[in-house]
This record gives structure tokens, C-alpha cells and sequence, in this order.
């Protein structure tokens, strides 16, 4: 299935979440404390408190660990993958690899409309001079159309990734669209998920083996050299961390190994 989102402005935020929904993220902390990523996604995909959720992957270098989780939970999940139309073509054909071998029976290719595109970027030249504007049109704003319908989302974060996410919980609360973020790897370490990879021999992103530990869009992914942050060769050179999807307290925070 491919979407073409058309959105010029995000909608208002709801400001700040009500009690009935902190209540009920405090409820599924409670309940899934002392659990594994697999009964997390569980408790998220078929507890009532959860809702209805959806799982956003990039199918970058370590997306096939959750989303083999996700496989074995249910199948049939929604998995929610942006195109931006600027990916490498080696993640066009490992998302379908992937989605194939895993046997996601609802994967669903975002993409922002052509009307959008041909009015705000229509030399392709937008990452250029607004690398930031470029992520908001491609990646950003489709995906916020594309959750509309869901009450929360699955991610890959992790406790280890940042100081700013050394508390990170299993479920966690969007304050500005009031939905639940839901991070069943949230404990694992910087070995676990290397680990889970070669012990189910899930097939790796072909780019990895090139040099590139953390895979975004072509123009604005250079190769890491050994010592690097893994994420360094993303929007090298520029000031830019984040391509705006993860926020937290009102800002992108740069993941870090």
C-alpha cells in the first residue's frame, strides 16, 4: 500500500496531556515493569489500554530486529515506512526483502504528495538550502498524516542511546498529539541488538557492510570512519542532528551509540 500525503501545516498541538491519558501510560509502565521487549509488544498490540498502534520502521541498518518482534507478535501490524524519494536504492529493495521474508502482510509506503513536493521543492534542491524544511516535507509531516487513526506507535529507542533517554519507559506519552509512543527495546544494550540479528540470522542492510551504521537518505548520508559517531555521517558537515520525527522536551535529540 502507498500513501500520498499532502499537508502544508502540521495541525495544532493539544498541549499538554490530560491526566486520563498519563493515568493510562502510568498504568502500562505498571503493568509491563518487569517484562521483555517481546511481552511489551504484546501488551501494546493486544492490551485495550494501549489502543490502536501502528510501527514506524526506516528499514535502516538495525530495523530488522523489532520489526522480526513485531512479525512473531503479529503480522499483520501496520508497519509505516517513509519514502522520501531520495532513500538509497539498496533500503528500497531491503524494505522489500525484509517485508517479504518477515511476512508483514501491511506494510504501508508514506510518501508526501507530488503537489506538495513540486510546490515547496521543486528543483529537489530544498536540503540544500533548509535541510530542516526538507525532512518537514518528506519524512515529518506524511508521517504525522499517516498516524492520524492510531492512538500510538512503536519505536527502536533505547535507555543507552542518550543521557536525555537513560529514563526512557517502555511507554511514553506524545504530550503534543496525546498519542503513545511505545519502546519495547528500551532496555536492550549496544550488543543486543547485534546479537538478536545473528541468532535469528535476519538479513543485514547491505550499506552496513559499506561503512554506513545509521542509513538515511542518499544525498545526506556519507560512509563513518572506525572511531566515528555511528551517526556522523549523517547531515555531515551541517548543524543538524535530527530529522524531526523523535522529539523530546520540544526538541530533536541526536541519538547517540
Amino acid at each position: 500500500m502507498t500513501l500520498h500525503l499532502d499537508q502544508k501545516t502540521l495541525p495544532e498541538g493539544t498541549g499538554d496531556a490530560s491526566a486520563a491519558l498519563r493515568q493510562r501510560v502510568a498504568a502500562l509502565n505498571t503493568r509491563y515493569r518487569h517484562h521483555g521487549a517481546t511481552a511489551v509488544l504484546q501488551g501494546a498490540l493486544r492490551d485495550p489500554e494501549a489502543g490502536r498502534i501502528a510501527m514506524v520502521s526506516s528499514f535502516g541498518a538495525e530495523s530488522v530486529a523489532l520489526l522480526h518482534l513485531v512479525a512473531m507478535v503479529d503480522r499483520h501490524t501496520p508497519v509505516l515506512f517513509i519514502d522520501t524519494a531520495l532513500l538509497f536504492a539498496e533500503t528500497l529493495v531491503y524494505q522489500q526483502e525484509v517485508a517479504e521474508r518477515l511476512r508483514l502482510t501491511d506494510v504501508r509506503i508514506i510518501r508526501a504528495a507530488d503537489s506538495a513536493v513540486e510546490t515547496r521543492d521543486p528543483y529537489g534542491a530544498l536540503r540544500f538550502s533548509d535541510p530542516d524544511a526538507c525532512c518537514a516535507l518528506r519524512k515529518s509531516e506524511p508521517l504525522e498524516h499517516a498516524l492520524q487513526g492510531f492512538d500510538g506507535w512503536i519505536t527502536g529507542r533505547k535507555r543507552y542511546q542518550s543521557g536525555t533517554r537513560a529514563t526512557l519507559d517502555f511507554f511514553e506519552l506524545e504530550a503534543a498529539t496525546g498519542r503513545i509512543k511505545v519502546n519495547p527495546l528500551a532496555h536492550w544494550g549496544s550488543e543486543d541488538t547485534r546479537t538478536y540479528m545473528e541468532e535469528n540470522r535476519l538479513p543485514r542492510h547491505p550499506l552496513v557492510a559499506r561503512g554506513f551504521p545509521s542509513i538515511g537518505c542518499a544525498p545526506c548520508t556519507t560512509p563513518v570512519a572506525e572511531g566515528e559517531d555511528p551517526r556522523a555521517g549523517r547531515w555531515r558537515g551541517q548543524a543538524k542532528e535530527e530529522c524531526g520525527i523523535h522529539f523530546e522536551n520540544g526538541r530533536a535529540v541526536r541519538q547517540k551509540a
